[in-house]
């Protein structure tokens, strides 16, 4: 893989934000649409993620925190306007969220 700079890493927002609401896109099988809190003044952001395969029940997921790329261009997904990236690892058995330890304010921002 490509090595890059300290100044590429710095232009990527990494926020944890708190889901409000989840639920399965109508004729998918992979993706979710999540309802995430990042502390904005213009409400929760709208969010779809292709990790339903690892969420058996979509409402497990509210009330959890979890980290998200929070500055990416919008992207239209299967209609539904995505204004973030779920942070994840792994893939199979051996796939996780990433989320904090502890609870802490919605839109707290890692480094």
């Amino acid at each position: 893989m490509e090595k890059i700079s300290i100044t590429d890493v710095s232009k990527v927002e990494v926020s944890l934000g708190t889901v409000r609401a989840a639920e399965r896109v109508l004729e998918t099988d992979k993706l979710l649409k999540l309802s995430v809190d990042f502390g904005e003044e213009t409400g929760p952001r709208t969010i779809v993620s292709g990790i339903a395969a690892y969420v058996p029940e979509p409402e497990w997921l509210v009330g959890k925190q979890f980290t998200f790329v929070t500055n990416l261009e919008p992207r239209t997904i299967k209609g539904i306007e995505s204004n973030g990236m779920l942070f994840a690892a792994g893939e199979g058995d051996s796939f996780a969220f990433l989320s904090p330890h502890r609870e802490v304010p919605s839109g707290t921002k890692t480094h």
